[in-house]
């Protein structure tokens, strides 16, 4: 039954928030009556995952110097924070499991379904449910559509080649094609620019972890000539490419509100923060307020507010100060260094890790739905996994 409920919470979450949400708590209380104890605290320690819950807790504790928030305000500042919580009990589930693989299967399944509908509503534009999407959008949004693809992409390029190694071409080839068609819908269809940035460091990793040195060098040269002619042939790239210099040339410049100029005030404003309270920070649920307080009597981008300054390390310091840094950056060093290992299970871990951790430098991934929610469930499950086939403790 846990089983049914982890496929159904991560084929759900490229789709839905609502039942994700759903079977994911549902997930954690069917896992609860068979828990002991010590074995949790102890899968906790190897897994090094005692600072996501960390996390959650400060969250919690923050709420008690927010003074100028309101109760509402402090507990949607909690609930980003909620899924940490809700980790030890995923680990202790895929660690106990011999069928995390259909939770693998059932991810990868939904993407392929959304990939294929993400092209579907490219030539057939009124496929979108609603008129707030764009075509190659189908359902959510471009970001957490790019996410998830990307992770598909980059992921599916070990079992490839073990699979090149071992001579079964015909089940390397179809899993070629699909990594291939998840980078071209990337580079064709509608592409997130974060992506541009943290998906080229995902493939850099893999090829230097995974490919002899003078195929790495060849296949860094490859990436870079395909890289150049989709760009040539991609009015798509080209665009998001060119909109982040254009648009960071304006910042300062002039009061257009452009996505890039937004980015880089709101970084600007979250600094002055900080600033004003570097240890603790002003408490959870507070980005919003500290917005709004900045933005009386300003015009342009200087009035411009938001309860999401676009990093991680910023949203966390602007809540928890120094203490909320030391936090987060102890939790992504702890689990880079669990996943150092040789197998799949590593190499997803690994790769979960440095996608959050390359996207949160533009974005608050970690407290965002779908990108916060696949760090949370592939990290859990790859330590789970790799502690449960032996790795070092």
């Amino acid at each position: 039954m846990s089983d049914l409920l982890a496929v159904i919470t991560v084929a759900s979450l490229p789709w839905s928030t609502t039942i994700t949400s759903i079977f994911s708590a549902l997930l954690v209380l069917s896992v609860c009556p068979r828990m002991r104890l010590a074995e949790l605290v102890d899968l906790v320690r190897c897994s090094r995952s005692g600072f996501a819950v960390g996390l959650f807790a400060l969250a919690l504790l923050g709420t008690l110097w927010a003074t100028e928030v309101s109760l509402a305000a402090r507990l949607r500042g909690v609930n980003p924070t909620l899924k940490f919580f809700m980790m030890p009990f995923l680990l202790y589930h895929f660690h106990k499991s011999s069928r995390t693989v259909w939770i693998l299967w059932a991810f990868l399944g939904s993407c392929v379904a959304l990939l294929a509908l993400s092209w579907a509503t490219v030539f057939v534009p009124n496929l979108t449910p609603t008129a707030s999407l764009q075509p190659g959008v189908p359902v959510k949004n471009y970001i957490d559509q790019s996410q998830s693809f990307a992770l598909c992409a980059v992921v599916l390029a070990w079992p490839i080649l073990e699979l090149f190694k071992a001579r079964k071409l015909h089940l390397a080839l179809p899993l070629l094609a699909l990594s291939i068609a998840f980078l071209a819908n990337l580079s064709f269809v509608v592409l997130a620019r974060t992506a541009l940035v943290y998906t080229p460091v995902m493939l850099l990793f893999f090829g230097a972890f995974y490919l002899p040195r003078s195929l790495f060098y060849g296949a860094i040269g490859f990436f870079i000539l395909v890289a150049g002619f989709a760009w040539l042939a991609s009015s798509n790239l080209q665009n998001r490419t060119n909109s982040i210099l254009l648009e960071s040339s304006k910042y300062g410049a002039s009061n257009e509100r452009t996505s890039t100029g937004l980015r880089l005030e709101y970084w600007r404003k979250s600094l002055e923060f900080i600033r004003e309270a570097p240890l603790l920070g002003h408490g959870t649920g507070s980005v919003q307020m500290l917005f709004d307080r900045a933005a009386r009597g300003q015009t342009g981008l200087a009035a411009e507010t938001i309860s999401n300054p676009h990093n991680q390390t910023l949203s966390a310091a602007v809540q928890w100060g120094l203490i909320g840094c030391v936090i987060l950056y102890a939790m992504w060093i702890c689990h880079v260094s669990l996943f150092r290992g040789p197998g799949f299970y590593p190499w997803l871990g690994f790769i979960v890790v440095v996608q959050n951790i390359v996207s949160s430098l533009f974005n608050s991934h970690l407290f965002d739905f779908v990108p916060g929610w696949i760090y949370v469930i592939g990290v859990s499950l790859a330590a789970g996994r790799t502690l449960q086939q032996g790795a070092p403790r």
